[in-house]
This record gives structure tokens, C-alpha cells and sequence, in this order.
């Protein structure tokens, strides 16, 4: 029975299960099954002294991005990618648009100080590009799908937009009721030119939906979807909250569902073996054609979801 739950739960991480040396969690290889892809989240406090006032991350050959989810930091890094310490400004929340971030590159090592919450996205790699900052408004903001599949994705850790190894980082929003990661889809073969093979991380949050009033009572939740596309097998339904992370080997993936009156944010985490750093995809060929029903509908009027002003 042990092992059997081990299994159910392989691909799930709820929020605080992996903790170690002060993180909220950790997510890497030594989970079975996975190889490419890494995450770490963390809470620092500057004024408690009872707090974690700083979080290290060792000079493994790893490259990383460091991203704010609420609070800004301050991260002092040395390695063969560079020397210095960058300021991140960081936001109030995940749900109010993009944030800075900084590119760590292999090999280096780093302390992070600051108030709030965080992520380190990772992706194993021997190869060194120089640690690079992303400020806030130079990071892609996409407006994606249209009706209730309209989504805001933040493109900061992308091949467009940074220059890596092997990761493909991005950030979601999606408003209230809406579906996202939709349609279905997968990318866990090898075909040039049309598919990647590419495990998956979503790290998710979920809050009560802007303009929306709650009482103390409210549950915010969304809901993850992955399931079999060959013959390995996979079969996710998720309840998801804060924290919670969810993790995509092979096999179909989607939707991710805002539930209504709860605003859904997902950071995703994408590298493989290809030698090719490239997110191509193939549709689930029973949902594909959705797609084609955006050209006849607008885009959700409550986006983008901007930094609210004082």
C-alpha cells in the first residue's frame, strides 16, 4: 500500500512536503523519474527576527532564475558566470503583472536576503552563460487565447527573451473562471521542427479574484489536469492551491482551471534532452480544434493584469 501511494503521488508536491535547509520546498532530480528540471520556493522575513532572513543557493552546476512571487530581494552572487549583487524590486503579488528577475548562470552560488516570497526555477547544465537581470518592463507581456481561454503569460525566461542553456521559464495569470494551459496538449517527443521533449514543472497559486470582496472563510483554489498520451501511464486530476506544485513528465497536460471567483497564477519550468532549446507542441487532437473558435471572440476584458497603483 505504501508504494502504491508513493506512485499516486509521485507527480504531485502539495505546499511544504519537500522542505530542506530552510526552503518551503525543493524540487530536483532525486525524485524518481525526474531529470530536467528543478524548483525551489522560499520565504524571507527582514524584520522578524524568529524569520529566515537569507537563503543560499550552492555552486552546483545548475543554472537558475530567481523570481519574486511577493516582496522584493536582494541577491549577492559569485561563480565562473559573474560577480555582484542585483536589487530585485519584486511585487506585491503574483496577480499584479510582471515582475524583474535574475538569470543565475551554472556553477554559481548565491544569497538571497529580502521580505516575501520567491521561486528559483532550475535546469541542470555544465555550459556557462553570464548571470544575467531582467528588469520588469523588459519582460514580454502575452496576451493568449481569447473568451474563457484568455490568459496573461510573462515571457521572461523564454528563448526570445533570455539568453540560457537549457530551461524554458515562463509565468501565467489567468483570471476567474477562465481555462488555461488549454487545449490540451503535450510535448514529450523528439520530432524536429514540430514537438519537444520536455518535463514540466507548475508551481501554482490561486487568491480571491480582483475586485471581488471574500469572507475570512474563502478557499482559493484551481484545478490541474494531465493524462496519458502513449503507453506510459499518467492519470492527474488535482485540486491545487498555494504552493502547491505540480509536475508534468510526459502525457497530455491541461486544462488548468481558474475556478470561478478565484484568480489562478502558474510559473512554469520546462527543459529536456534536446539538443534544440525550443517549446513545440502538439495538440490534443480532440481539443485542437477549440483554437480555431478565438478568432470569433475577444480577449477577456479584465486583462492584463497590471501593477496596481497607489
Amino acid at each position: 500500500m505504501a508504494n502504491e501511494q508513493h506512485e499516486h503521488d509521485q507527480w504531485f508536491i502539495p505546499a511544504g512536503s519537500r522542505p530542506e535547509a530552510g526552503w518551503t520546498d525543493v524540487v530536483d532530480g532525486r525524485i524518481a523519474g525526474w531529470t530536467h528540471t528543478g524548483l525551489r520556493t522560499g520565504t524571507l522575513t527582514d524584520s522578524d527576527p524568529t524569520g529566515t532572513r537569507e537563503l543560499r543557493l550552492p555552486a552546483d552546476a545548475v543554472e537558475r532564475i530567481v523570481v519574486p512571487l511577493a516582496g522584493a530581494f536582494h541577491v549577492t552572487y559569485a561563480g565562473a558566470a559573474g560577480d555582484g549583487e542585483q536589487g530585485l524590486q519584486g511585487r506585491a503579488s503574483v496577480f499584479e503583472g510582471p515582475t524583474d528577475v535574475l538569470y543565475l548562470g551554472s556553477g554559481s552560488q548565491a544569497t538571497i536576503t529580502g521580505s516575501g516570497r520567491f521561486a528559483v526555477a532550475e535546469a541542470p547544465t555544465d555550459t556557462v552563460k553570464p548571470t544575467t537581470y531582467v528588469a520588469r518592463q523588459d519582460v514580454p507581456v502575452e496576451l493568449r487565447g481569447a473568451g474563457q481561454s484568455s490568459r496573461q503569460v510573462h515571457n521572461f525566461g523564454t528563448p526570445a527573451a533570455l539568453d540560457a542553456v537549457k530551461f524554458i521559464v515562463c509565468e501565467v495569470i489567468t483570471p476567474a473562471g477562465n481555462w488555461s494551459s488549454y487545449p490540451p496538449h503535450k510535448h514529450d517527443t523528439n520530432v524536429p521542427g514540430e514537438e519537444s521533449n520536455l518535463e514540466e514543472i507548475y508551481y501554482y497559486e490561486s487568491a480571491v479574484a480582483r475586485g471581488l470582496s471574500a469572507p475570512a472563510t474563502a478557499d482559493p483554489f484551481a484545478l490541474h489536469r494531465t493524462y496519458a498520451s502513449d503507453d506510459r501511464p499518467i492519470d492527474e486530476f488535482r485540486e491545487v492551491r498555494t504552493g502547491d506544485v505540480a509536475l508534468v513528465p510526459h502525457g497530455w497536460h491541461g486544462p488548468a482551471v481558474a475556478a470561478p471567483g478565484y484568480d489562478m497564477y502558474y510559473l512554469n519550468v520546462m527543459a529536456g534532452p534536446d539538443p534544440e532549446r525550443v517549446w513545440n507542441i502538439t495538440d490534443d487532437p480532440a481539443h485542437g480544434w477549440v483554437r480555431q473558435a478565438w478568432a470569433s471572440e475577444q480577449l477577456d476584458p479584465r486583462l492584463p493584469y497590471e501593477r496596481k497603483q497607489a
